[in-house]
Order: C-alpha cells, then sequence, then structure tokens
C-alpha cells in the first residue's frame, strides 16, 4: 500500500479527557497532544483554547474538539470512588 492509499487518521487538535474526581471535578484539556490545563466548565475548555491562539473554537465540532469519557455536559462522575457504607441493621 502507498502512502497515498493510505486511510488518513484524523485526531482533533483539543482533547477533553475524562472527569477527575476532586473538590470541584474537573477535566484535563490537551491541545496538539499536549497537556494545555484543567477545565470546571466549558468556559474554561474556551479560555485554554484562546490561551494558546485558538480562537471561536466549536465544541460541537468532533473535527476540532473530542470529548473522552462525555460530552460537553458532563462534569461529574456517574460512579463517586467512595461510596458511604451502608450501616448494618441489627
Amino acid at each position: 500500500m502507498t502512502e497515498s492509499q493510505a486511510p488518513r487518521i484524523h485526531r482533533p487538535p483539543i482533547v477533553v479527557l475524562g472527569v477527575q474526581q476532586n473538590d470541584p471535578p474537573f477535566r484535563l484539556v490537551e491541545i496538539a497532544g499536549e497537556l494545555a490545563g484543567k477545565a470546571h466548565s466549558v468556559l474554561d475548555v474556551i479560555e485554554i483554547a484562546r490561551e494558546v491562539g485558538l480562537d471561536d473554537v466549536d465544541l460541537d465540532d468532533p473535527d476540532v474538539v473530542r470529548w473522552v469519557g462525555g460530552d460537553k455536559f458532563t462534569w461529574t462522575s456517574f460512579w463517586p470512588p467512595n461510596r458511604p457504607r451502608r450501616e448494618p441493621r441489627g
């Protein structure tokens, strides 16, 4: 297979990783494969993109942003790592 016949793999310039449990929870943002910052909301993702020169980012365009572990509305984990234990009934 020649290079011109090989399928091209496209990686969006912005990757927003899954929710990290903290107080408050956050998501790590990678731009061009490099860690660019922590985001607590979509506004933080836009601000991080602006800081590296990416203006007017369309967060709904999969060619621009890849959301890992949820979408732009996912900012908390569905399963808390430390669930409260139930008291045994006596």
